[in-house]
């Protein structure tokens, strides 16, 4: 089973929604569209889904053209952010009600609905009704209705976005391997580069309407197309400023400038756009070629487990990233270490330059 979409586009009053688009989603496959809030991901999959038109293109699921197949006639489930379910029906009667649909006996419902509400915690409660849960236990329903449904084309938009903490940490776990055993085509959208990492497989980054770069989750991250993909795959958002090349030296500022080889060295003299994630400029000295930079505290935000620093370098507002908890004073100068053998560069197209 797999998934095409041929040139499809969306245009809503004039307003282009989807930028044409192709993409193919292999059989078995754990794909992931990753952007922010109005890049396009729900629309994306509404179409797959045919729950919306496009207005150009094809949709092919496993080599047959179901671009205009009504939803009723796919075979594929969705889950959104917002629960929907069904309130006068018990919680086991919400998750049975696709498989009564297809008519599944009653011994392969009740074995079903059984697996799927102990991995979604949700059996003590299979005799309640929606409204007597809470939010995320209602989010629970919803994604076990869509799971226990031998669907060949799942549809995952944001669904752990509302639950709590841990039981989101267990579906990280458990999401890929239950869905790997169906042998179906997912596609899960999300806002959480960290996520899409998670979860491996294949990530579309996406940006107002546009599918920037799809590849395997960790070449997307690690070796983007351009800036607008390392900016969609990076949280906290990447680290830019202006360089200059000359000869086999990229110049940051007066006093700070390091040396480069190989595709780097022969490119043509001239200005560039470094990039580095905030994980990669750090309090303190790490990594094989750290140079030191310094920086006017802006903010500091501490966790239990890291310390990230907004500093102003340059005319450049930065972030840096580190474990451990290092406090410091809004408006103090202080170093920071900028390990550049991760550094990402540009060139005046934002496209990436292979090092």
């Amino acid at each position: 089973m797999s998934l095409e979409l041929k040139e499809v586009s969306k245009q809503v009053g004039g307003e282009t929604h989807i930028y044409p688009t192709n993409l193919v989603f292999d059989s078995a496959s754990f794909n992931i569209l990753l952007g922010t809030t109005g890049a396009g991901k729900t629309t994306l999959m509404q179409i797959m889904a045919g729950l919306d038109k496009a207005s150009t293109g094809s949709i092919f699921f496993n080599g047959e053209d179901v671009t205009n197949i009504a939803v009723q006639k796919r075979n594929v489930s969705m889950v959104y952010q917002q629960f929907i379910n069904y309130p006068n029906f018990t919680v086991y009667e919400n998750i049975a009600s696709p498989l009564r649909v297809a008519n599944i006996g009653e011994g392969e419902i009740k074995k079903r609905v059984g697996d799927i509400a102990d991995l979604l915690k949700l059996s003590p409660m299979l005799g309640r009704r929606p409204s007597e849960l809470s939010g995320g236990q209602q989010q629970r329903i919803a994604m076990a209705r869509a799971l226990v449904k031998d669907a060949s084309l799942v549809l995952l938009d944001e669904p752990l976005a509302n639950l709590d903490f841990k039981l989101r940490e267990e579906l990280r776990d458990e999401l890929p391997r239950l869905l790997a055993e169906r042998n179906c085509v997912v596609v899960y959208a999300t806002t959480e580069p960290m996520e899409a990492l998670l979860f491996s497989g294949h990530t579309a980054a996406m940006h107002e309407g546009r599918v920037t770069q799809f590849g395997p989750s960790s070449q997307v991250y690690r070796e983007p197309n351009d800036l607008v993909s390392a900016r969609v795959f990076s949280e906290p958002p990447i680290n830019t400023t202006s360089v200059l090349k000359a000869g086999n030296e990229i110049r940051l500022s007066p006093g700070i400038s390091w040396n480069v080889a190989g595709e780097l060295a022969r490119l043509k003299d001239g200005p560039y756009t470094f990039g580095i994630r905030a994980h990669h400029v750090t309090i303190q000295e790490t990594g094989n070629t750290p140079i030191q930079v310094d920086g006017t505290v802006q903010i500091t935000e501490i966790s239990g487990s890291e310390s990230v620093v907004h500093f102003r370098m340059n005319d450049n507002n930065w972030i840096s990233q580190s474990p451990g908890i290092h406090p410091y004073d809004v408006g103090s100068t202080a170093h920071f270490y900028v390990d550049i053998s991760h550094g990402l560069y540009f060139d005046e197209h934002e496209k990436t330059i292979s090092v």
